[in-house]
């Protein structure tokens, strides 16, 4: 009977070629990544602020926002976001809703608008095609049709969830404020959006977490002080 102690000359030749042949797959994509890379630290100048008590929920900026970048009134691509919030609440769809506990329970309309992020820019930093930069005017974060490939990294990179993506052009894409004179705050009847000069809010909004268990403390009622819908 014929005993290997241990791999083979054919083995070895396997394995030799197959390494041989990934190296230069490495090496490019190492090359692509590390020559498209767009660090981002200018801030920019100005931003979308929103005043929720203001918001009625009649999506006018939704399809204003997307008549004007996408030439049709189509709210899901919108780089404002009503819509997921006036169904699902400012956290995303979450379970308790049947308790009247927030999300469906109040129906809360709170418009989410792109945070212009500061360095290091997530949605940046993720792309490996250095599509996102910042506009030389605005200074706005914006994605470079050109540029982009569709990968969607940016749009998982995202802690808000403000990547818009289409599958009919295969193309990612975000607020970059509409060169200065954003579409969503001219059409607003009620002024619930505005320009307003930035200022790092990253660190103040909650990060949306879709279908994620509600926290123990408000399961068990010891935050109902305060999160009340009889208040």
């Amino acid at each position: 009977m014929k005993i290997r102690s241990g791999p083979g000359r054919r083995d070895f030749i396997k394995v030799a070629v197959t390494a041989g042949a990934a190296l230069p797959i490495y090496s490019v994509w190492s090359t692509l990544w590390s020559q498209s890379q767009e660090i981002i630290l200018e801030n920019a100048r100005s931003m979308l602020a929103v005043d929720t008590v203001r918001c009625v929920g009649c999506k006018l900026c939704e399809l204003a926002c997307s008549e004007y970048n996408d030439g049709r009134s189509q709210p899901a691509v919108a780089r404002v976001k009503i819509s997921r919030n006036y169904n699902f609440g400012p956290r995303g769809q979450r379970t308790g809703f049947h308790k009247g506990a927030g999300e469906f329970g109040n129906l809360r309309l709170i418009p989410e608008v792109c945070l212009q992020c500061p360095h290091p820019v997530p949605c940046a930093t993720a792309c490996p095609y250095g599509a996102i930069v910042a506009d030389k005017i605005t200074g706005a974060r914006v994605v470079d049709q050109k540029k982009c490939r569709g990968c969607r990294s940016c749009q998982m990179a995202c802690p808000w969830e403000m990547i818009t993506f289409s599958r009919e052009v295969n193309k990612a894409s975000k607020c970059f404020l509409c060169n200065g004179e954003p579409e969503c705050v001219s059409i607003c009847p009620t002024g619930a959006l505005r320009l307003v000069s930035w200022i790092d809010l990253t660190k103040a909004v909650p990060v949306r977490q879709p279908s994620a268990q509600l926290a123990s403390d408000y399961q068990s009622g010891r935050c109902s002080s305060c999160h009340s819908n009889r208040r």
